[in-house]
């Protein structure tokens, strides 16, 4: 198994599934530097064994954003490459080719919630509260809200809530897309390994397909995304797994491919 260990994330192997706890409850999580360190160390080298993650936080809260109290002044470049880290490192989160489960509560908040858009799969509690507040305090989003937010909320919609810095409550949340499910008090991390199990029966191939295909297809021209898509049913119905998930399904008879 591949050490990770960090003294703002908690990690232990459940199974098949990672789970890793956003650990700085008496900040509400909020994001720091050494948190982005920690987040692209791990899904730089992910455990081999790990086939979905779950991400949840300690605490009252998912995650309440930048870690304000360690701002400081920076110039343009210096700030320039901080936020390309975050683009670099949330690309590993989205793109690494490991489905990712946030479950969320509390407080989701600027850098929390472009943490949480880049799991692709978003289950949230009542208490979950969405904001980008960073133009109420005269600054603007830098780890990736105008691309990863914006697709799922429409520009819009984000524009008017960094306008406004208003807060989004969980069900006005859940019907704009910020989360796929929206369960009870204190059920959102059970939810969350429930849809990694599912999700880590799939086959490994066809996660990564549907990790790297879906949102950059979004992106392309009508004839390009057909041609991507057909390169990516071709190469999975290709495989051994395909091949064994037809005859099960011939054979009317449940298969996992983690077994």
């Amino acid at each position: 198994m591949t050490a990770f260990s960090s003294d703002l994330i908690n990690f232990e192997m459940r199974g098949k599934i990672a789970v890793l706890t956003l650990n700085r409850p008496e900040k509400r999580n909020a994001v720091n530097e050494t948190l982005i360190e920690d987040i692209n160390r791990f899904f730089s080298n992910p455990p081999q064994e790990a086939l979905a993650v779950v991400l949840g936080a300690s605490g009252d809260h998912f995650c309440a954003g930048l870690d304000l109290s360690q701002h400081k002044e920076r110039d343009v470049d210096e700030a320039f490459e901080i936020s390309r880290y975050w683009h670099r490192t949330f690309d590993l989160v989205q793109y690494g080719g490991l489905p990712v489960v946030a479950a969320m509560h509390g407080a989701v908040m600027g850098g929390g919630l472009e943490l949480a858009t880049t799991a692709h799969v978003r289950v949230a509690e009542p208490s979950t509260i969405y904001q980008l507040p960073e133009g109420r305090r005269g600054i603007y989003v830098g780890g990736g809200a105008s691309i990863r937010v914006a697709r799922v909320i429409g520009p819009g919609r984000m524009t008017e809530m960094m306008l406004t810095g208003r807060r989004v409550g969980a069900e006005e949340g859940q019907n704009i897309g910020l989360s796929h499910h929206l369960v009870g008090d204190g059920e959102a991390f059970d939810k969350a390994m429930e849809l990694a199990e599912t999700i880590a029966g799939n086959a490994p191939l066809a996660n990564k397909m549907m990790l790297n295909t879906i949102q950059r297809i979004d992106r392309m021209g009508e004839s390009e995304g057909y041609f991507v898509e057909s390169l990516a049913s071709a190469l999975t119905q290709a495989s051994d797994d395909a091949k064994e998930g037809m005859q099960a399904f011939l054979e009317k008879r449940e298969i996992r491919f983690d077994n």
